[in-house]
C-alpha cells in the first residue's frame, strides 16, 4: 500500500469506527421523593464532581433545570402521567407547557430527551389511551420551535409490559396493552426514538432465589450460565436476560429496529430482614459491573457488541417513597451528600475477577477525594498536595499512567493518598481541610497503582506491570480486527 494512500484510507477509516468507539452512556436518576434532599444548585454541583454526564428527572422542575445549565450534563425531563389528560387533550396546552418550561432555558440547559408517562402499565388510573396523543402533541410543539430534530421523546415501561420473559426468546407483550402499544411503536420508528424500559434484576432474585443466583443477578464471574433452549444462547446475568426478552417481544412484532434505553436499573444499598440481599456491597457490585458491561459495548447474547445506554436508580435514598425498606434504599448518596458507596463511572476501575466486587485490601486503608466538597476545596488541596506537601505528583501528568480519567476528582485522589501514605496513614493525613476521605476499597485501576501500607513507593507507577486485558496490546490486536473488514471495504471502493 502506497503512503499516500494510506494517507487518504485514514480519515475515511476513523468515519467508519467512530460509531464504535463510542460506548454505551451510563447515566443517574435523580428521584426527589424525599423531604431532607439538597438545593438542586447543590446537586448540580456533586454530579459534575462524579464525572457524570447524564442525568435522568421525572418532571420539569424550573429550579432543578435551571441548576444544570451551563453544565454540559445532558438532562432527560418528564411529563408526569398526571398531565397526560391535558397533554393529550390540546395542543395548547403543550405548546404552553414548552413555551414556560423549555424554551426559556435551552440551550443553556442541554435537555436530550422528554419522557411522556412512565410506566403507565403500572398506574392506578388508567391513562393508556392517553400516551400516544400526548406524545404527538408534544412532538408538533418541538417542531414549531424547530427543536423536533434535538430533543427526542419517548414514554418509559416496566417489565411488566411483558407477558413473558423466560426464556428470552420466548419474550412477548401483554396482548392487553395492544391497543396503545403498536402505535406507540410506529410513533417511536417515525421519530427514531428509542423504547424506553426499567429493568431490577434484583427483584427477580428476590422474588426467586432459588431460581435466580446472586451470582447471575450481580454479573459474577462465578455465574453459571443459563441456556435459552430456543436459540442456544448463553445468559451469564440476569440483566441481558431481560434486555433480550424486551428485543424479542419487539421482533415478534416486526419491529426489529428499534433501540432500546434501559432508563431505571439499580440495586438497593439496604432493605428490611428478610431482603438479604440489599447491601452495600451488593449495589457496589452491580452497579459497577453495569457500567463496565455498558462502557465496553458488551451488548447482549441476541445483539452482541450493541451499544445501548443505560441510567442508574438512584442518586439518593427517599425517605418518604412507599412500600418495603429497600424502597427507600436505592441511592448512591445519602441525602447529606456523603456516599454510601464508591462507584467509578469510568467503567475503568478495578474489580475483583473472583467475587465481581471492588478489591478490598485485607489490612490496607487508601485516602481519596471526598465528593462533598466544592471544585474550588478539591483544587485548592490537590495544589497544595503537589506543593508544600512535596507530593510526586508526575503520575497524574499527561501521558503518564494516573493521568486519565482527566478529573479533577481522580487526580486529586491520587495526590491525596500519596500524601496520606508518605505521612503513616493516619487519620489527620487524610484531612486536606474535609477534601480527602479513607476507604478500604483498593481505587487501583489499570496501569494507576496507589500505594498502600504493602507497596514501596519506589515501586508504584514507576515501572510497567504486566500487560492487563484493557493495555495497548490488547487495544491495537483489537483496532486491527475491527480494521480488516474496514479494508476490505475500501479496497471494494478503490480506495486503496
Amino acid at each position: 500500500m502506497a503512503p499516500r494512500h494510506l494517507a487518504a484510507f485514514v480519515p475515511f477509516l476513523f468515519l467508519l469506527l467512530a460509531g464504535h468507539c463510542r460506548g454505551g452512556k451510563t447515566g443517574i436518576c435523580y428521584g426527589r421523593n424525599a423531604d431532607d434532599l439538597p438545593s438542586p444548585d447543590k446537586v448540580a454541583q456533586l454530579i459534575q464532581q462524579q464525572s457524570i454526564k447524564y442525568v435522568r428527572i421525572y418532571d420539569t422542575n424550573i429550579d432543578i433545570i435551571k441548576a444544570f445549565a451551563n453544565t454540559s450534563v445532558e438532562l432527560m425531563v418528564g411529563v408526569p402521567n398526571a398531565d397526560l389528560l391535558a397533554f393529550s387533550q390540546y395542543q395548547s396546552n403543550v405548546d404552553t407547557w414548552l413555551k414556560n418550561s423549555i424554551l426559556p432555558y435551552y440551550p443553556a440547559t442541554m435537555i436530550t430527551y422528554i419522557t411522556v408517562g412512565a410506566e403507565i402499565t403500572e398506574s392506578p388510573v388508567n391513562v393508556s389511551a392517553l400516551v400516544v396523543p400526548a406524545m404527538r402533541n408534544v412532538v408538533t410543539a418541538l417542531k414549531k420551535a424547530g427543536l423536533h430534530k434535538k430533543i427526542t421523546i419517548s414514554s418509559t415501561h416496566s417489565l411488566g409490559i411483558l407477558s413473558r420473559s423466560f426464556p428470552p426468546s420466548a419474550g412477548a407483550f401483554n396482548s392487553s396493552y395492544a391497543h396503545f402499544l403498536k402505535p406507540m411503536l410506529e410513533f417511536l420508528v417515525e421519530n427514531q426514538a428509542p423504547f424506553m424500559v426499567d429493568l431490577y434484576p434484583y427483584y427477580a432474585y428476590q422474588n426467586s432465589p432459588s431460581n435466580v443466583s446472586l451470582n447471575y443477578a450481580l454479573f459474577s464471574p462465578q455465574s453459571q450460565g443459563v441456556i435459552d433452549p430456543n436459540t442456544g444462547l448463553v445468559y451469564t446475568n440476569m440483566f441481558d436476560a431481560q434486555v433480550d426478552s424486551i428485543l424479542f417481544a419487539l421482533m415478534a412484532l416486526n419491529f426489529k429496529t428499534l433501540k432500546i434505553m434501559i432508563t431505571e436499573t439499580g440495586w438497593p444499598n439496604k432493605g428490611a430482614a428478610k431482603e438479604t440481599g440489599a447491601t452495600p456491597d451488593n449495589a457496589q457490585t452491580y452497579n459497577t459491573n453495569l457500567i463496565r458491561h455498558v462502557v465496553n459495548d458488551s451488548g447482549t447474547p441476541a445483539k452482541p457488541g450493541e451499544e445501548i445506554d443505560v441510567y442508574i436508580f438512584s442518586l439518593f435514598n427517599e425517605n418518604r417513597k412507599p412500600g418495603i425498606e429497600s424502597e427507600r434504599n436505592w441511592g448512591l448518596f445519602s441525602p447529606d451528600q456523603s456516599a454510601i458507596y464508591s462507584l467509578d463511572w469510568t467503567g475503568r476501575g478495578n474489580v475483583d475477577i473472583m467475587t465481581g466486587g471492588n478489591i478490598t485490601s485485607a489490612n490496607g486503608t487508601w485516602c481519596v477525594a471526598s465528593a462533598n466538597v466544592s471544585e474550588t476545596a478539591l483544587q485548592n488541596a490537590l495544589n497544595w498536595a503537589c506543593g508544600p506537601g512535596d507530593v510526586d505528583c508526575s503520575a497524574i501528568q499527561p501521558s503518564q499512567p494516573c493521568y486519565q480519567p482527566d478529573t479533577l476528582v481522580s487526580h486529586a485522589s491520587y495526590a491525596f493518598n500519596m500524601y496520606y501514605q508518605q505521612k503513616g496513614a493516619t487519620d489527620v493525613a487524610c484531612s486536606f481541610g474535609g477534601a480527602g476521605v479513607r476507604t478500604t476499597k483498593d481505587p487501583s485501576y489499570d496501569a494507576c497503582f496507589y500505594l498502600d501500607s504493602g507497596r514501596k513507593i519506589s515501586n508504584i507507577n514507576s515501572t510497567a506491570p504486566p500487560a492487563p486485558s484493557g493495555s495497548s496490546q490488547s487495544l491495537s490486536a483489537h483496532f486491527f480486527t475491527l480494521l480488516l473488514p474496514v479494508l476490505h471495504i475500501a479496497i471494494a471502493a478503490g480506495i486503496v
